[in-house]
């Protein structure tokens, strides 16, 4: 539950490599033989389409810093294929905390371009262009305790629950979204916070410290090695986010991401971005 990732190919013939397909950034990036630490890893030199790009590749996340060089080869995704699709391989990947004990091998970026440094188009824009979507769109289910599903070019009907919530994307650097409050049980807001982020790549909820440490400090929330932890037998009001006048809410046991003994680690954690903001995680996705 704290992380979901599936299959791509690529190269001729295909070489399988999981990735995480990550909203909140927007290149793709496999590692080379040297940046594996011991993992699967892409082999330019056993695919026939592959070629080198001469425009250097890095880019940072909250757990550290990938860098290599950008090429271009075939990619598969399902029975999607692109051909001459241009993305990262990746020979410096230590800067990456704990990168290798992490069970994928690449990150997949859905945000938009204006985020990539990429001399070619995102995954994203080469799929609409080649023209085999069925909708410019795509779609997450987050399964707890069992696989989830991504559809590019529309959504599986049997994991729809009710009517979709339109949002207009405020920022188009990452799917940011109007935040209208952030309730805890009956309290009207507890957030003064006025945009979310929606990142399939970011496992918890995470927003400003003081939101937080409030947050926290209401449901009478202990830390145990930076995380926030309460009693597994409490009762916690709701969290809820309002989006587009409409509530969502999440329950004790969407919030809780593991036990430890009798006690509960909640998906929740506090972040700097630079200015006040949320980031709807896959805790949030999940429910």
């Amino acid at each position: 539950n704290m992380g979901y990732y599936g299959e791509i190919r690529v190269g001729t013939p295909g070489q399988s490599l999981a990735v995480v397909f990550d909203t909140g950034s927007s290149n793709l990036w496999v590692p080379t033989k040297q940046g594996s630490a011991g993992k699967p890893f892409y082999a330019s030199s056993n695919s026939s389409t592959h070629e080198t790009l001469a425009t250097p590749f890095q880019i940072s996340y909250g757990s550290g810093d990938v860098t290599g060089v950008y090429c271009r080869d075939t990619l598969s995704i399902g029975e999607l294929q692109l051909t001459n699709s241009t993305f990262a391989e990746v020979d410096t990947t230590n800067g990456l905390h704990n990168w290798g004990t992490m069970p994928f091998d690449g990150v997949l970026g859905l945000g938009f371009p204006v985020r990539s440094s990429s001399p070619g188009l995102s995954v994203m824009q080469a799929l609409v262009q080649s023209g085999e979507l069925e909708k410019p769109v795509f779609g997450f289910y987050l399964a707890r305790d069992m696989p989830g599903e991504l559809v590019f070019g529309g959504v599986d009907p049997a994991h729809v629950a009710g009517e979709f919530t339109w949002l207009d994307v405020m920022r188009e650097a990452w799917w940011t979204v109007a935040l209208d409050a952030v309730k805890l049980g009956s309290i009207f807001s507890v957030s003064a916070t006025p945009m979310a982020i929606v990142d399939s790549g970011t496992s918890m909820l995470a927003g400003p410290e003081r939101e937080v440490k409030a947050i926290m400090a209401m449901i009478g929330a202990d830390t145990l090695q930076g995380l926030y932890v309460v009693g597994c037998a409490a009762e916690l009001p709701w969290l809820t986010f309002t989006l587009g006048g409409k509530d969502f809410s999440l329950s004790t046991q969407d919030l809780v991401i593991e036990r430890v003994g009798d006690m509960c680690v909640l998906g929740i954690q506090s972040i700097d971005m630079g200015e006040p903001m949320w980031i709807l995680g896959d805790v949030f996705m999940r429910k």
